[in-house]
């Protein structure tokens, strides 16, 4: 087979897919790109040498104009483009040919689409003019090397700046089972995002709640309370130990389920069943199959009397009162004896009375013994009637972390306000209304904590 044949073909694919084309010049021109690519990865500290690396490499360029999501987009188009056309080499039906380039045609105007995003990004980033970005089109290597090499083209900020700041080396010590109450050494808590990113939600969450303690949950948004309450009751898990009176509610999640109430801020009732029936409803459901129907009336007369809803017994559920509906979804969850009750925004809806008369439910329910951790949008109206504060934060990596956990009086004195919405104000980022110092609590209850 002659050096003109499928070997040299072959060969050309290879060259495309490293390179972006064939030919000297190509590889030239290519070659003068990556290096100012380099130059350019490093002023804005990520390592150079990913320039060399083939469509990571698009990648990491959006993450220096602060185009993350396009870079990915792009890079995994360009994968997409290269296997492609590897793979027509070898393909002889026209048809298939043909749906294949329909596919590398979508493709690449995707990736032009979300070029130009990037290049724009960059444009910004280094605050210069926009005619650069005919360059960045049609010329690449040009820009790359002008400003991968001059001094006098630096990024306004650097891409790892988001990794390497102060507060990204802070660590909470993780605390031990006490062995009744709940005790929480969260490592991290992350997802996916994309082909080559894992985002952070949570991380570095350490904590022991008491048996009997009524919680109060506060954070801006995108703080992670709804996360975090996810990962302790077991529903979302994470890079967690979490022990539940000395029980691992992870390795034993099929017996603690029950353990854990979660009462979500929308409910899911029927409006066309009584209060009593949909607590008969629900008992059936929750309790242990070897509970008698005399014990399941008794659960539910008891959780009846609890929360006030006697009276209403017989009313159908859509003609319950806002607080009303909130107490029956908390009634429902109560039925199961939790050890650990959540809610999420119980408070919703519900005016400033119905509110406490809500809360007073919840102080007599951590009465008993209970844990009752509550998140709340309107805190300074019941904040009184609890006993502690979790505080989570969003820091510079737009992670969540633990900010402060201590009693109500120690929560106004660390932060040094009397309210807590001013608490919550003071930890926000400046484009959520708030201040933005996050990162200096975050850094100084760990700090606290360290020294105990």
């Amino acid at each position: 087979m002659s050096i003109e044949g499928v070997p040299m073909t072959v060969l050309k694919a290879l060259l495309s897919v490293f390179f972006g084309g064939s030919g000297l010049y190509i590889i030239v021109t290519q070659a003068l790109y990556f290096l100012g690519l380099w130059k350019i990865f490093e002023k804005s500290d990520i390592k150079g040498w990913w320039a060399l690396v083939p469509w990571y490499r698009e990648y990491q360029l959006g993450k220096c104009a602060g185009k993350e999501p396009e870079g990915r987009a792009i890079a995994v188009t360009s994968f997409f483009v290269s296997v492609i056309e590897f793979a027509r080499l070898f393909i002889a039906n026209e048809y298939i040919l043909l749906l294949l380039g329909v596919f590398t045609i979508m493709a690449a105007i995707i990736n032009v689409v979300y070029s130009i995003q990037v290049y724009t990004g960059l444009i910004d980033v280094y605050n210069v003019r926009k005619r650069w970005l005919w360059l960045w089109i049609f010329a690449e290597p040009i820009p790359a090397l002008v400003w991968g090499f001059s001094k006098k083209y630096q990024p306004s900020w650097k891409a790892g700046e988001f990794r390497d700041n102060a507060v990204s080396h802070v660590k909470g010590g993780e605390v031990a089972d006490m062995g009744e109450g709940l005790t929480v050494n969260l490592n991290k808590r992350e997802v996916a995002e994309g082909l080559f990113h894992k985002k952070q939600l949570l991380k570095d969450i350490h904590m022991n709640i008491k048996p009997g303690r009524l919680v109060m949950l506060l954070g801006g948004s995108g703080a992670g309370k709804t996360t975090y309450v996810n990962a302790i009751n077991g529903y979302e898990k994470a890079d967690a130990k979490v022990m539940l009176n000395g029980r691992d509610v992870y390795k034993e999640y099929s017996k603690m389920q029950f353990e854990c109430g979660f009462v979500p801020q929308s409910d899911l009732m029927r409006g066309k069943d009584t209060v009593q029936h949909t607590l008969m409803d629900y008992a059936a459901l929750r309790l242990p199959s070897d509970f008698t129907l005399q014990d399941r009336k008794d659960r539910v007369e008891e959780a009846l009397k609890l929360f006030g809803l006697g009276p209403v017994r017989n009313s159908m559920v859509s003609q319950l009162s806002g607080g009303q509906r909130k107490r029956l979804s908390i009634a429902m969850e109560f039925l199961s004896n939790p050890t650990l009750l959540i809610l999420d925004e119980p408070d919703s809806g519900v005016d400033g009375v119905m509110a406490k008369e809500l809360f007073k439910q919840m102080r007599k329910v951590a009465d008993t013994g209970r844990i009752v951790i509550a998140i709340t949008h309107t805190p300074d109206r019941v904040v009184d009637m609890f006993d502690d504060v979790i505080i989570l934060a969003k820091d510079s990596d737009r992670t969540g972390r633990l900010a402060f956990y201590g009693t109500v009086d120690e929560c106004r004195k660390f932060f040094g306000k009397e309210r807590m919405e001013d608490v919550v104000k003071t930890i926000n980022r400046p484009e959520e209304g708030g201040d933005g110092r996050a990162d200096e609590f975050i850094i100084k209850y760990a700090q606290e904590v360290q020294h105990v």
